[in-house]
């Protein structure tokens, strides 16, 4: 016999709904997970560009879908073309790259050897001193390694070609959900704020401090990478290195790690290029590295991120390489994004409890 209602206590009819509540919220969360991708970038981007829409619905008259729409216009116009036309760019240079090591026609250890019979007197006499003049076993274990990275990236790019239905896909669906972001992004923001059990005053702070993190976030990371892969790109094509966009996509993607940087690539191609004789250039790329490369981040990120919203680097650094373990190429802005969340909460509860605003920056 089922007991009448009023016989069944309170606190387990609010915890047996709040279990609802959260097995529903799992389900729709696994459903939805073969669009993460498409949600994730739809959510960055409606975070970023919602002032710009926001700034053109009063000067519309106040017509939503025509602010978000032009908005979005502005997005496809400035974001989403050059990144297809650097990508489909990138992906040929990097088939031709991986078919020249294929067919033998880039010999590591060639230049490896080149390299070395172009060093100076006492680096090899210190060479011959410490047991390292037999160089066979390092350029077999280079080849090696090399021919492993190319076997995997053709069978990525293999896959690329093959998923390019559900790439589309993922981008329509994107393209789609970020226009009502941006239409109803103040609408969706109210109703959460609503349904949320959290006191309005933390959730409106939370919520803020947030958006402040994330967007400074972004900006700071993505935008700074940007610059200094396409400086180094640049520098690379004019110099004559060959693959100049591969290797400006290999620097932004490494401007993305705090500690690793695009020092990582046009260092040892400035060493290569003076080791071979190709002194100028070397120097030249050195020279650019440092003095220009390397003070964009200086110079360009507390513009774009200001000291209250910057999150320290070593949190950066390992949210950054987590979010690659989970999640993949998507990590470089996931991992952050939560590493936001993480800090907002933080502060809010440190904010509150001392009763102060929570707008200082992380210790």
């Amino acid at each position: 016999m089922v007991a009448p209602e009023h016989v069944i206590p309170e606190a387990v009819r609010h915890w047996g709904f709040a279990v609802v509540v959260a097995a529903v919220t799992v389900a729709f969360g696994w459903i939805l997970t073969p669009f993460f991708e498409a949600i994730l970038w739809a959510t960055v981007l409606a975070i970023l560009f919602a002032p710009l829409a926001r700034w053109l619905e009063p000067r519309l008259g106040g017509r939503a879908n025509l602010a978000a729409l032009l908005t979005l216009a502005a997005i496809v116009l400035i974001v989403i073309l050059p990144l297809v036309y650097v990508g489909m760019s990138f992906f040929r240079e990097l088939a031709d790259a991986v078919a020249r090591f294929r067919a033998g026609n880039l010999d590591v250890g060639a230049y490896l050897q080149k390299m070395v019979a172009a060093l100076p007197s006492w680096v090899t006499d210190l060479q011959d001193k410490l047991g390292l003049d037999d160089l066979s076993v390092l350029r077999d274990k280079v080849g090696a390694a090399l021919s492993k990275a190319g076997q995997f990236i053709g069978t990525r790019a293999l896959l690329i070609g093959e998923n390019a239905f559900s790439f589309i896909l993922s981008s329509v669906i994107m393209l789609y959900l970020l226009f009502f972001l941006l239409r109803d992004g103040t609408a969706l923001k109210r109703r959460l704020r609503g349904a949320i059990p959290l006191d309005d005053e933390l959730l409106l702070m939370l919520g803020s401090r947030f958006v402040d993190v994330a967007r400074a976030t972004v900006k700071g990371s993505v935008l700074v990478a940007i610059v200094q892969g396409t400086l180094g790109g640049l520098m690379f094509w004019i110099l004559g290195i060959r693959a100049a966009l591969l290797w400006g996509v290999a620097m932004t993607l490494l401007a993305l790690v705090p500690a690793v940087g695009a020092g990582l690539v046009w260092a040892p191609t400035a060493l290569y290029l003076i080791a071979t004789g190709q002194t100028a250039q070397g120097i030249v790329l050195i020279a650019f590295g440092i003095f220009v490369i390397g003070l964009v981040d200086n110079i360009l990120r507390p513009i774009l991120v200001g000291k209250s919203t910057r999150m320290p680097d070593y949190l950066v650094l390992i949210s950054t390489l987590g979010g690659i373990s989970a999640f993949g190429i998507s990590g470089l802005v996931t991992g952050p994004l939560v590493a936001a969340l993480f800090v907002a909460v933080w502060e809010v509860v440190a904010a509150s409890k001392a009763g102060e605003p929570a707008g200082a920056p992380p210790p």
